[in-house]
């Protein structure tokens, strides 16, 4: 199926880089959040990056305006009707999700996917929600959506091959490497990922290190860009936490047990970077 129209869902971290790649790929680009100003603060981050592109030489004036004059800011999700691909990039919290699903499919043409770039609620249950459970799937982008070449492309036990392969080659026309995941809870980036930060916070927990030798371990003796600590601030401590309970709750498998230190951080307030405030303070 040709997407001509790409609609987003929420102008956040990751709605504004899916929203970005989308309109470097050549695509019509609807950017969609709940207020004016949630939309702005979207597309001035998008303007920003591009705006880096341009000093460093990566692309001229003239590129940079035509991506942005191909994103269209939306504060109505009525105006998904003319989208032909949609993918939602709200915040990781069932109850949203399913209101935004409901209403896509009220709203979305019959011919539409909608996607979801969750990153552990079950497919099959957001396709639950609509009337076309074979157009829904997974399109699960890693962060910082521009940089970071991965997309986990994940079936629902309805998810049609259309569907799946329109899917794949969207993701490979926005740069990316797909790679195809089944619907269980965390799909395979965050069954693999999450317990390794919640492991990091029981590490803190208990004592055993303190957050930068705890980063520093993993970051030295197993090579990874940033410790994990640091990561579940980049990540947000809320969403690790919403994470780990999908886990939890998906597979009554104790070792997926959010530590209680991850609680208290996400209850009083300090969840990352977004925050402030997470294992570590930024100014």
């Amino acid at each position: 199926m040709e997407v001509k129209t790409f609609g987003v869902i929420g102008s956040g971290q990751m709605g504004n880089g899916i929203a970005q790649v989308a309109a470097m790929s050549g695509i019509q680009v609807i950017m969609n959040d709940i207020s004016q100003e949630f939309v702005q603060k979207g597309l001035d981050n998008i303007t920003s990056i591009l705006n880096r592109g341009v000093k460093k030489g990566k692309m001229t004036d003239v590129d940079k305006n035509d991506i942005l004059s191909r994103i269209k800011l939306s504060t109505n999700i009525g105006d998904m009707k003319s989208a032909d691909f949609v993918v939602e990039a709200a915040t990781e919290n069932e109850p949203i999700k399913f209101k935004i699903f409901q209403d896509l499919d009220r709203i979305c043409p019959s011919h539409a996917i909608l996607s979801t770039n969750t990153s552990s609620i079950p497919i099959g249950r957001i396709a639950g929600q609509t009337h076309r459970p074979e157009k829904i799937i997974g399109m699960h982008f890693m962060n910082p959506v521009p940089v970071m070449k991965l997309v986990e492309v994940i079936r629902g036990l309805a998810t049609s091959d259309e569907t799946f392969q329109t899917t794949w080659d969207l993701s490979i026309a926005f740069g990316k490497t797909p790679a195809e995941a089944n619907d269980f809870p965390g799909f395979i980036a965050n069954r693999i990922l999450m317990p390794m930060i919640n492991e990091a916070v029981f590490c803190l927990y208990n004592g055993v290190g303190k957050k930068e030798d705890i980063d520093t371990v993993m970051k030295l003796g197993m090579n990874h860009p940033m410790g994990p600590l640091a990561l579940a601030d980049l990540i947000g401590l809320d969403t690790c936490l919403a994470i780990m309970e999908t886990l939890y709750d998906g597979f009554k498998d104790s070792k997926y047990r959010p530590c209680p230190l991850l609680r208290k951080y996400v209850e009083v307030g300090w969840l990352g970077r977004k925050t402030g405030r997470g294992f570590y303070e930024y100014s």
